[in-house]
């Protein structure tokens, strides 16, 4: 019997040479190739089934993934998972309350984006909140004092340091614990002194977070 081959979305693209293999966030499988056969890609599949595999408990494993709206999903906030319960109501408007322990999305039409955009507006209000007052601490200890704060969503980076020290910050680091957000401050903190990721730059932050690892490791099971 052969092996069941996984669902993909085949992008053809004459310019590629090669074809590649990836996952988008929503942990779908993507192909890019020039045109080939049929015969082709399932070869390619077949040969990558290992690693497909692998890639896939990956992304089912990491914390903070992107809502299904579908079935039960659930929020992180500062570390932790809360329920999100979606609750019709008469109202011609749609809401996102965060109490007693968990989330609830009131909607009069059912609209994923409106929701998705909602979430995201969640998350910027609180990292507004939260984070300026960390970034001020930490600015304090290490004496590195950022020329701005910016926050916007971004899919790679948890926070960036530009050659003019302004620190800019993914709204989604309030998925994380308080302590990895620190981390993230620090790291963007140390960059002011630092424009590398060389020795200097981590003698830094161990000097200021001697746990530092510990928190990378954290980091790298969120999304």
């Amino acid at each position: 019997m052969l092996p069941l081959l996984p669902h993909y979305t085949h992008i053809i693209n004459p310019r590629l040479k090669h074809i590649y293999l990836k996952f988008d966030d929503a942990g779908n499988l993507i192909i890019k190739s020039p045109k080939v056969s049929q015969r082709r890609i399932e070869q390619i599949l077949l040969k990558k089934s290992a690693w497909i595999n692998r890639a896939r408990e990956k992304i089912a494993s990491q914390k903070g993934r992107g809502v299904d709206f579908s079935e039960e999903s659930e929020l992180y906030y500062l570390g932790d998972a809360y329920p999100l319960q979606l609750l019709p109501h008469g109202k011609k408007r749609t809401t996102l309350l965060f109490e007693e322990e968990s989330f609830t999305l009131k909607y009069h039409a059912y609209d994923e984006g409106l929701f998705e955009a909602h979430i995201n507006r969640f998350y910027k209000a609180e990292a507004q909140r939260v984070v300026p007052p960390l970034v001020e601490k930490w600015a304090g200890r290490m004496q590195l004092f950022p020329t701005k704060i910016s926050f916007r969503k971004t899919k790679r980076q948890w926070g960036s340091c530009s050659a003019k020290n302004a620190l800019s910050f993914n709204t989604m680091m309030m998925k994380l614990p308080q302590n990895v957000i620190e981390y993230i401050i620090v790291h963007e903190l140390a960059h002011i002194a630092h424009k590398h990721h060389q020795k200097p730059f981590w003698e830094l932050v161990e000097k200021h977070l001697p746990e530092y690892k510990t928190y990378i490791a954290t980091l790298k099971t969120y999304r």
